[in-house]
């Protein structure tokens, strides 16, 4: 993984640092593309200062709310949740060109936000969030009662290996299931599933495809926009393993997002030279 941006963070996450000043052209996005056998990349660009006055708003209203509206005074969007038991959570800013020449922002946030995965102002999920709420929720329920069943069994127990092998089916069934939803684009007009898109890889890691960037790239796709850059910032408590910290920039992490950005990157140079960029 590039760390390129690791170390940049904003004011007020070290005691007397002032905002960075915008980092140079660097990729900090970027991926190898399988399908066309070549890399393609997007730089942080003007998406790093975007990036800047959305960490102000989040730090200044206290939610991922838009400004003035009715859902600000939504629990579930506070920002405080960040700095809980829940941690912190990574953001995204894609600056992009539509076809009449102006300049548009999207913004995203990884996977789900207190369990929602659509709000308002932010890039959708790379999936129909109806669909997966049908499979997930009963799965789960039969993934937990099983759970349930094997802590009531000593190990020793003859039926311990056979409820906890159940158990582990159930889990990856479910697992290839729910990836099977992921409608993965690219600006060629391409559509694909996540296998189609990372190759028939066992062990996809949980979280796959629900980053800012992949989110981000998917909505412009929608959009018929042209991406020009790109810039992720974690908010919140640090996160367990303390590689994550509140204020500072990120690049795409490399298990999550790297496999999935070359083919969804690819025909983004033709449609930015298309539309004048």
């Amino acid at each position: 993984m590039t760390t390129s941006i690791h170390d940049t963070c904003f004011a007020g996450n070290r005691p007397g640092q002032s905002r960075p000043p915008a980092p140079e052209n660097h990729s900090a996005c970027r991926g190898w593309c399988r399908s066309c056998s070549r890399e393609h990349s997007l730089p942080t660009g003007r998406a790093r200062e975007q990036a800047g006055a959305l960490f102000d708003r989040l730090t200044r209203t206290g939610t991922i709310a838009a400004p003035g509206s009715a859902a600000a005074a939504d629990p579930r969007l506070a920002t405080a949740s960040l700095f809980g038991k829940a941690r912190g959570k990574m953001f995204g800013v894609l600056e992009c060109l539509a076809a009449d020449g102006t300049c548009q922002w999207l913004f995203a946030f990884s996977g789900q936000y207190n369990g929602q995965w659509l709000v308002p102002g932010w890039a959708p999920p790379l999936f129909d969030p109806a669909a997966y709420q049908r499979i997930n929720e009963p799965g789960e329920r039969q993934v937990k009662a099983l759970g349930s069943q094997l802590a009531a069994l000593p190990a020793s127990e003859p039926d311990y290996r056979k409820v906890a092998q159940a158990r582990r089916r159930l889990s990856q069934e479910l697992m290839v299931a729910l990836h099977e939803l992921y409608r993965i684009p690219n600006f060629r007009g391409e559509d694909t599933s996540l296998t189609g898109a990372v190759g028939d890889a066992a062990g996809k890691p949980t979280g796959i495809g629900d980053c800012c960037a992949p989110k981000l790239l998917g909505q412009a796709v929608a959009r018929k926009l042209a991406p020009i850059s790109l810039a992720e910032f974690y908010f919140g408590r640090s996160n367990r393993s303390g590689c994550r910290q509140h204020g500072c920039f990120y690049p795409p992490c490399s298990d999550k997002c790297l496999p999935l950005l070359g083919f969804m990157l690819c025909g983004a140079e033709e449609r930015r030279n298309a539309y004048g960029g």
